[in-house]
């Protein structure tokens, strides 16, 4: 064999064996975000009942209708009405990433010292509910636009109806407002992401070690192919712009997962009616857990702001 032949039969290996390495890291990476890990539910039900955010006497008691809404995505979406209150005043209640509905029972209390009953729901491949993948708001923004409207129908146009969302749920609930319907009457985005790309990046150098953009190009490029869309599409930055609603704006300072700083960005971009609150303590969608006075009063300051509606049903 000459030595030209043997150059490029090495280098057609070499290229043949970096395709291969490039293409397992990509599915892997993104293996990892389509099928994050989620937390146990019977971790969920006993995390919450010990920190005494979920109490199974007030749920049962005020468990009022399991819902089975269509997704327009192809699978059922679980949900619970939970009804204390004599009011078809609602809040809508969006769990974070590897979380479940009980992990929104503790907001369902919250708000019905506001006056609100609520609806509390799976997000897709999270308790419950269908869906193959995690698509971090992507497809969770259709399947809360198909609860809105399932909850709105019930209720009657006459109702105020919030969302409120934490993590995933936050950025889910600012992607359905920005892009698809702005049709409840305030929003709460509590320690959203502003960007997912932006936060891809941000974890592969801290927790992956990696110093180029190649990851996120991977993550990209697979996540298209895969699962249908771009990391580009999941942008709530993008998507406050356009909301016109009233939306209050909560995170932590030590948030060390998705920085503060996301959520002040998306706060200076939103015009109209805002407020932003950032809590001195408490981690990741921890800003309830370790402040449950304060936030109470932030919530409460600005629905007394921003919601003709609210002192109504006080």
């Amino acid at each position: 064999m000459t030595k030209k032949k043997k150059w490029l039969l090495a280098s057609a290996v070499t290229t043949a064996l970096a395709t291969i390495a490039t293409t397992v890291f990509g599915i892997k990476l993104s293996n990892r975000l389509m099928y994050i890990k989620k937390k146990d539910d019977a971790f969920i039900l006993e995390r919450e009942t010990i920190a005494k955010r979920f109490d199974e006497a007030w749920y049962n008691k005020y468990k009022d209708t399991e819902l089975t809404i269509e997704s327009p995505n192809g699978y059922t979406i679980s949900g619970v009405v939970l009804k204390p209150l004599a009011t078809k005043n609602t809040m809508i209640i969006c769990h974070g990433v590897t979380e479940n509905k009980i992990n929104s029972v503790r907001f369902a209390r919250l708000f019905e010292k506001l006056g609100y009953n609520s609806v509390i729901y799976d997000h897709r491949r999270h308790g419950n509910s269908g869906g193959k993948t995690t698509s971090f708001g992507y497809y969770e923004k259709m399947d809360l636009e198909a609860v809105v409207k399932s909850v709105r129908k019930v209720v009657g146009d006459d109702a105020v109806i919030g969302v409120h969302g934490e993590s995933m749920g936050a950025a889910t609930t600012l992607l359905y407002a920005g892009l698809l319907e702005d049709q409840a009457d305030f929003y709460i985005a509590d320690c959203a992401f502003s960007d997912f790309g932006a936060l891809v990046s941000r974890i592969a150098q801290k927790d992956l070690k990696f110093s180029t953009s190649m990851p996120l190009h991977l993550a990209n490029f697979f996540l298209r192919m895969r699962d249908g869309y771009s990391l580009r599409d999941v942008a709530p930055l993008t998507a406050v712009k356009s909301i016109t609603k009233p939306v209050l704006f909560i995170h932590s300072i030590p948030d060390l997962f998705i920085p503060h700083e996301m959520t002040k960005e998306m706060y200076e971009a939103k015009s109209g009616p805002k407020m932003l609150k950032l809590f001195e303590e408490g981690g990741h969608a921890d800003s309830f857990n370790e402040n449950p006075r304060e936030y109470l009063q932030v919530v409460t300051k600005f629905l007394d702001e921003y919601v003709p509606a609210y002192k109504i049903t006080e």
